[in-house]
């Protein structure tokens, strides 16, 4: 069995995956991936590079600090260990192409990664959540949109989720009560949305249009969306911990934007 060790002033997770990413180009190769995190001092390399003397072996390393980096390669090249650099070459290149210096921050890549993994599952549960689907998993979500039909709920919530909020979204409609498990989650969570009548009925005539159905009907009756906002005024009034806003002539960004902020205000309280 061949061994190759992952070096890495972080967890080595990333660098972890690289290498197996590499590894599944090659068939039946019995090789065993070794990982040697937070090598963050000189001491470190010495006893990281020990590991490796002992049981010999490729080193893959992913290491910020150019000290630490050059100590790497010279002690390897001492005990003739086989090395691959895998950060340092990107990050000299970045540099030139970027005109400015590295920060040379261990951590910093298993963070972006985390950052990553959690807009991935935010992403993922905003779509299970999206228009009154899944409304036993509300508790779940840290905000819950609630508006009638075409008033930026989607757009609003998958742009939300996509920096890292998990959202879901319940449709309002006239006549019909709201779902139990609404008033049982944290009503602070709670967006209210609101939008002018007329731009309501302009949206969902573009709407029917473009899906070949007749503009008439109460759908984009001017009189009927009237009642559906009064109805959602009303509720509204009567939870005074949900934030409301209208998005009547506010981008997706500028909504998202206050509701972010409105976050973490509440976050800070």
């Amino acid at each position: 069995m061949k061994t190759i060790y992952v070096l890495s002033d972080s967890t080595g997770e990333t660098a972890e995956r690289v290498v197996k990413a590499a590894l599944s180009q090659f068939y039946d190769e019995n090789v065993r991936v070794y990982r040697l995190f937070q090598v963050r001092s000189q001491a470190d390399v010495q006893q990281a590079l020990a590991v490796a003397v002992h049981d010999p072996g490729m080193v893959v390393y992913t290491i910020v600090d150019p000290l630490l980096s050059e100590a790497v390669e010279r002690v390897a090249e001492e005990v003739g260990l086989i090395t691959v650099d895998l950060l340092s070459p990107l990050i000299y290149s970045l540099s030139r192409y970027l005109g400015a210096a590295s920060l040379e921050k261990p951590g910093l890549l298993h963070r972006i990664d985390t950052d990553y993994h959690k807009r991935v599952e935010a992403v993922n549960f905003t779509v299970k959540h999206d228009d009154g689907q899944e409304t036993r998993g509300l508790h779940k979500a840290d905000l819950v949109l609630v508006g009638v039909s075409r008033s930026s709920k989607t757009p609003l919530s998958m742009y939300l989720a996509h920096k890292g909020y998990k959202v879901a979204n319940v449709p309002l409609v006239h006549g019909i009560a709201p779902p139990e498990e609404l008033f049982e989650i944290d009503q602070s969570k709670i967006v209210g949305l609101l939008i002018d009548p007329k731009r309501l009925v302009e949206i969902r005539t573009s709407r029917l249009i473009n899906m070949r159905q007749s503009p008439r009907g109460s759908y984009n009756d001017y009189l009927e969306i009237e009642q559906e906002l009064a109805a959602c005024k009303q509720l509204y009034r009567q939870h005074s911990d949900w934030f409301v806003i209208n998005i009547t002539n506010k981008s997706v960004e500028e909504a998202a934007s206050e509701i972010m902020r409105r976050m973490d205000i509440k976050t800070v309280q």
